[in-house]
Parts: structure tokens; sequence; C-alpha cells
């Protein structure tokens, strides 16, 4: 019997960006494309690392500074930002907002319920 090889199993478009943004986040320090190779996956190619990282700045998402013959890189926005902001495009986007809104509201846990009605109650008095 002859032994099946493994396959590697692809990421989905954007998976991969997702992993390099949240390398990036969880960083105390600007890092390096072999830093960020090393902190994703160590078996994913340099030049797929720097593409990555090409992308992303080029998107505006994070901002690179020459060292030598290397950058530097770090993300422009959190995390919460950056997904706030993904959250407002989607909307924007959608022919029924109320809708939208709706399915989302009804999807949440009851603790994401709570969370939300208290950030809501506390803008309408902040107002």
């Amino acid at each position: 019997m002859r032994k099946s090889a493994r396959i590697p199993s692809r990421r989905g478009a954007g998976e991969l960006e997702s992993e390099v943004l949240a390398a990036l986040w969880g960083a105390e320090r600007p890092l390096t494309t072999a830093d960020v190779q090393h902190a994703v996956d160590r078996e994913l190619a340099y030049n797929t690392v720097q593409t990555i990282l090409s992308r992303l700045y080029e998107k505006g998402l994070v901002s690179r500074a020459a060292e030598g013959r290397r950058h530097l890189y770090r993300p422009n926005k959190g995390a919460e930002e950056l997904a706030a902001e993904q959250m407002q495009a989607l909307l924007r986007r959608g022919p029924n907002r109320q809708s939208v809104l709706q399915r989302f509201a009804t999807s949440l846990s009851e603790e994401d319920a709570e969370a939300l009605r208290a950030m809501l109650k506390l803008r309408r008095r902040r107002r």
C-alpha cells in the first residue's frame, strides 16, 4: 500500500491577510517580513508574506518604514476600528439597511445583545 501524500489546505480569500494583520496587531513592535512569516506560518513562502504585506500597504491598512534593506510593518488601525469600518461598508452596500441590521441584531448572543443595548443607551445619554 502506498502512503497518501498530505496536501496542505489552502486558505480562503482574505484569510491570509487577516492572519498577517492579526500577527501585526499582536506584536509589541513593528515587524519585518521574516517576523510576520514566523508568526503566521514558518512554512509559508517568504515571497507570499511579502506580497500580502505589500497588498495591505497599498490598501492603507499597514504602514512601513525602511530599515536598511528591509521594511518594518505596523498596522494603521486596530482590529476593532477596522472591523467597525468593514461593518459600516457592508451596511452601505446592502439594498435594505434596516433588514441587515435586524438580521444582525437577532443573530447576536444574549450577552452581545445586552452589550449592544448598553452601548446604545450610553450613546443616547451623551447626545
